[in-house]
């Protein structure tokens, strides 16, 4: 924004200080920026401190490296999925088919085809409002992201062909979102946060029927708690596929990569 000023500035920090925002002056800073006007500006401040999440308030998120536009309503990328984005371009290659299910606003899409390249890109989610942002976010791969559940709306021609298959599910288990920060568990959808009872019903979905999916050699890759990974690994071994768990101190983060034989 322009004519900002240092006392400007410093109220807004305060404000966003006192309403218990831990990063008060990186948020200044980047509310201050987008602002197209004073009133703008406190408009602005208003709804972060009133508990809306930032990403919100902006309108973007920052997820490897690239701004994605986030809607009121729709999940908001974490930094750990950056780490579910590195394993599964380690995976990929140019032309490579690649699925994102629960694909949210779409990051992990976006964030692949920046890594890798020209995929052939198929996003999937339930929430009507995920699937407005991800075409977004998308747009080489528009008439790509379709709106259902986990599998039921991609084309049967991909069936036994798919290279990489992201799934970003919700893992969280039901009774603990509300341990949930407020701004998490009040402003995003519980579709995109509750895992059910352990966190894994969504889960155990994605691999089960992924075999049927998934290309000689192709790999699964699913974002899940460093707790949950033993039984996510169970599930894996269950329909014939090969687990091995990634982790990252970095991140913070666990992926279960599960693995189609090259001869099944």
């Amino acid at each position: 924004m322009a004519n900002s000023t240092p006392s400007s500035a410093r109220s807004v920090v305060d404000r966003l200080r006192s309403a218990g925002c831990v990063f008060a002056e990186e948020e200044s800073e980047l509310l201050i920026t987008a602002a197209t006007s004073r009133s703008d500006l406190s408009a602005m401040v208003d709804r972060r401190a009133a508990g809306e999440p930032l990403e919100y308030v902006l309108g973007w998120a920052e997820f490897c490296g690239l701004r994605i536009a986030v809607d009121r309503g729709v999940f908001v990328p974490r930094h750990r999925t950056e780490f579910l984005v590195h394993e599964a371009t380690a995976l990929a290659w140019p032309g490579a088919v690649v699925v994102d299910l629960c694909c949210g606003s779409g990051a992990v899409g976006a964030a692949l085809v920046a890594a890798v390249g020209a995929v052939e890109l198929h996003a999937v989610d339930l929430d009507p409002a995920a699937v407005a942002c991800a075409r977004c976010n998308l747009p080489e791969a528009v008439d790509q992201v379709y709106r259902g559940d986990l599998y039921e709306p991609l084309p049967a021609r991909l069936r036994g062909c798919v290279d990489v298959l992201v799934a970003n599910a919700p893992y969280v288990p039901t009774d603990s979102i509300r341990l949930m920060p407020p701004e998490a568990r009040e402003h995003e959808p519980h579709l995109a946060l509750d895992g059910g009872a352990d966190g894994l019903d969504l889960l155990r979905r994605v691999i089960a029927d992924a075999p049927r999916w998934l290309a000689p050699g192709g790999h699964l890759l699913v974002e899940t708690s460093e707790r949950q990974a033993p039984q996510a690994v169970q599930a894996v071994f269950r329909p014939g596929l090969i687990p091995r768990v990634a982790s990252s101190e970095e991140y913070d983060a666990t992926v279960v990569i599960a693995t189609r034989p090259a001869d099944g």
